[in-house]
C-alpha cells in the first residue's frame, strides 16, 4: 500500500474563529520565565493542536506579538488565549483558589512519574513549565499541587521546554479523551 501526504486542504482543520468557540482541553499552561522565543512560539502551536484553554506567559517569558514567538507559531498567537503576569507564583495562587489542581513539571523529591499521573474528567489542570536553565522556581514548585515528573532514561537530566510541554500536553490529552 502506498501512503499519498495530504496536502493542507485535505485536513479539514478549523479555522481561528471556530477555535475561540471550541470545547477546550482542561489544560492550562504556565510557562515560568521562558527565555527563548522559539520556546515560546512552539508552546503557542502545541496548545493550538490541543485545545489547550489558556497560557500565562510570566516573568521575564516574552509575549507576543513578536517576529521570533510568530516563526514558530506561526499564527497560534491569535488562536489561544494568552495573557501576561509577572509573578507565575500569583498566577498559581490565583487558579488553585479558583479550584484548578496545579502542577510543576519539574524533578523534585515525592515527583510523580508521568506515566503514573491519572488526570481526573471534570478537573481543570494547570501545568507550569520553567526556565530552560533553573526549571520551575522553588516557591512555586511548593506551591504547586502535585509535582509530575517526565520519566528519562539516557545520559542528560532535562528535555527543551518545548519538547516537554509537547509530552505532557499530549499524554493529559490522550488519557483524558481516552477514558
Amino acid at each position: 500500500m502506498k501512503h499519498r501526504k495530504l496536502k493542507n486542504s485535505e485536513l479539514d482543520r478549523i479555522d481561528t474563529a471556530e477555535f475561540k468557540v471550541a470545547e477546550k482541553t482542561p489544560l492550562i499552561l504556565i510557562l515560568d520565565n521562558i527565555r527563548s522565543l522559539n520556546n515560546i512560539g512552539s508552546v503557542f502551536r502545541t496548545a493550538d493542536a490541543f485545545l489547550i484553554k489558556k497560557i500565562f506567559l510570566c516573568g521575564i517569558t516574552a509575549t507576543p506579538p513578536h517576529k521570533d514567538i510568530h516563526k514558530t507559531a506561526l499564527g497560534a498567537t491569535e488562536s489561544v488565549a494568552w495573557e501576561y503576569a509577572e509573578e507565575a507564583l500569583e498566577v498559581v495562587k490565583k487558579l488553585k483558589a479558583e479550584g484548578v489542581f496545579v502542577a510543576a513539571i519539574e524533578q523534585a523529591e515525592q515527583a510523580v512519574s508521568l506515566h503514573n499521573f491519572s488526570p481526573q474528567e471534570g478537573t481543570t489542570y494547570a501545568l507550569v513549565f520553567g526556565n530552560e536553565v533553573k526549571g520551575v522556581q522553588q516557591d512555586v514548585v511548593s506551591m504547586s499541587d502535585a509535582v509530575i515528573e517526565i520519566p528519562q532514561y539516557g545520559t542528560k537530566h532535562s528535555l527543551n521546554i518545548s519538547v516537554s510541554v509537547g509530552v505532557v500536553v499530549w499524554d493529559f490529552f490522550s488519557k483524558l479523551n481516552c477514558s
